[in-house]
């Protein structure tokens, strides 16, 4: 099951992230997939707690955001929405098009919690 290397690496960054900003763990993780990215999404939900177990993160929810396919057109120019194996202009029927959208495996944002810095009253 590659979705189990996959969480592995969404830690690995989560956890980058959480050191630039100097928090101290994550509360909600996003993550952008399209269907042509070849990762089944209710896999990666259920290998994330294993990669994430004793982690800064091992409390967040992950939240999974569809994709839409979408192509752009090399005849027309328009871009426009596919269907898994139908990746033509819905425009004009084209074949000859490029994916825009729907292969992606993208981090969208992770919500942090910080500890708030106490300053000495004066």
């Amino acid at each position: 099951m590659h979705e189990l290397a996959v969480a592995q690496a969404l830690v690995e960054q989560v956890d980058a992230v959480i050191d630039q900003h100097n928090a101290t763990q994550a509360s909600r993780i996003r993550v952008r997939i399209g269907p042509l990215a070849g990762i089944v999404p209710e896999l990666l939900a259920s290998a994330f707690p294993l990669a994430a177990a004793g982690s800064r993160m091992e409390h967040a929810e992950l939240d999974l955001v569809d994709a839409p396919i979408q192509v752009r057109c090399q005849a027309c120019g328009a871009e426009t929405d596919a269907a898994m194996n139908r990746l033509i202009c819905g425009a004009c029927g084209d074949w000859h098009t490029r994916i825009i959208s729907g292969d992606e495996l993208l981090l969208e944002s992770v919500e942090l919690e910080t500890v708030p810095s106490l300053t000495p009253e004066s």
